[in-house]
């Protein structure tokens, strides 16, 4: 009886999880509704945002949300479109289009998943 406790305890902590997948949507979908701390509460207490290849933009995520509520507020529209999504394990690499007001831009964006939250992201323009 006890092996079966577990083996349902076990079952149904892997159902709860996210994947990496689920987690980069999730901060996706807290974006295009200007959300920020559902945005905020994808990332890691030491996310690092990159500029490809390696150039450090943002560490630690008072940083980042310090930016990022200064461009949600800024922002009349706001919408980010995949255009084109890569998984590799802990990896999504994703084309996305941006509307930002008036202007709208495209990139490649690629999040590192570990623990559930969101550690890394490299931009590339």
């Amino acid at each position: 009886m006890k092996k079966l406790f577990l083996l349902c305890l076990f079952v149904s902590a892997l159902g709860s999880a996210q994947t990496a997948e689920q987690i980069v949507q999730k901060q996706v979908e807290a974006y295009n509704q200007k959300n920020l701390d559902a945005f905020m509460d994808c990332y890691s207490d030491d996310v690092k945002i990159y500029t490809f290849p390696h150039t450090l933009d943002v560490e630690g995520k008072a940083k980042m949300r310090e930016q990022y509520a200064q461009f949600f507020n800024n922002a009349k529209t706001l919408h980010c479109t995949v255009v084109k999504r890569i998984v590799s394990g802990n990896r999504i690499i994703d084309e996305e289009s941006v509307q930002y007001n008036t202007t709208t831009f495209s990139g490649v964006a690629i999040y590192e998943v570990k623990d559930g939250k969101i550690v890394a992201v490299t931009f590339m323009k």
